[in-house]
């Protein structure tokens, strides 16, 4: 088109100089006289290049984002610094994540406990490992470079555990003569399991390059729940304490490092003005 438009221009031209030389060749009467009656159109697809030329759309330039790819690796500050205080546990989670797409983590966390539990009727001990394993799906859309987390998942969990029974009270309904004295036992049952799906609501916030602080709260219900004869599972390593039979809840507090093996380019949507 734009070579049609100069062809068409340049030849306008070269008649408007033969026009002028034969005007100054001959006198003015028969200038006039030569002078051509119909004018030069342009054609209708000049003027509608034209017009198309002045309402043309531009794209704003916005700047190229990257999002990294990678495995995040970290530990539960919880259960680590929770032995500071608590002399009756000992516990160590690590906890990861691998970047699968966009939106979607692949997550897990592994650990073990050492719990004793000192209720009003009964004391005893819990020792084993777990594994939890699933999905983060990142609710949290960030602005360049930014790699903060809101996350919504779920894991899959599975624990095994032994239980030692220290002590017990009988329940006495008469008090006349006062409570009755716990009761050692340390009975041992071993080869214990358990299975559970757990719902993980999280963030995870970049604190410095590559360090994430994070935070999860956590819903447990149980799949499966081998328990000892004579004893309940008050107690399982991965889901916390038991309440209503099938339920359990927890929390924890992670600091982790990213560990980038990629990186991919996000192409920006056009933004068109007229």
């Amino acid at each position: 088109m734009k070579h049609t438009l100069k062809s068409i221009f340049s030849i306008y031209l070269l008649f408007s100089l033969f026009i002028v030389s034969a005007q100054e060749t001959n006198d003015k009467q028969k200038a006039l006289d030569s002078i051509p009656k119909e004018k030069a159109i342009i054609p209708d697809n000049t003027k509608q290049n034209s017009s198309n030329l002045a309402t043309e759309k531009t794209v704003e330039e916005t700047p190229i984002k990257t999002d990294r790819y990678g495995l995040r690796v970290g530990v539960d500050l919880y259960r680590l610094t929770r032995a500071f205080y608590d002399k009756n546990y000992k516990g160590i989670e690590f906890a990861g994540d691998y970047r699968l797409t966009k939106k979607y983590f692949l997550a897990a966390e592994i650990g073990n406990e050492n719990k004793t539990t000192d209720d009003d009727r009964v004391n005893f001990t819990t020792k084993g490992s777990y594994l939890k394993a699933g999905f983060d799906y990142n609710a949290y859309e960030n602005w360049l470079d930014m790699e903060n987390i809101i996350s919504i998942g779920m894991r899959l969990g599975f624990s095994t555990f032994n239980q030692e029974l220290n002590t017990y009270r009988i329940y006495n309904s008469n008090h006349y003569f006062g409570d009755i004295p716990p009761l050692v036992s340390g009975e041992k049952f071993s080869n214990l399991s358990a299975s559970w799906i757990e719902v993980v609501a999280g963030l995870k916030v970049k604190v410095i390059n590559n360090i994430f602080a994070g935070f999860s709260l956590r819903l447990n219900r149980f799949v499966s729940n081998k328990k000892p004869n004579n004893f309940d599972n008050l107690y399982i390593p991965g889901f916390n304490r038991t309440y209503d039979g099938d339920f359990g809840v927890g929390f924890n507090y992670t600091i982790t490092y990213f560990i980038p093996i990629y990186k991919k380019k996000v192409v920006p949507k056009e933004k068109i003005t007229n």
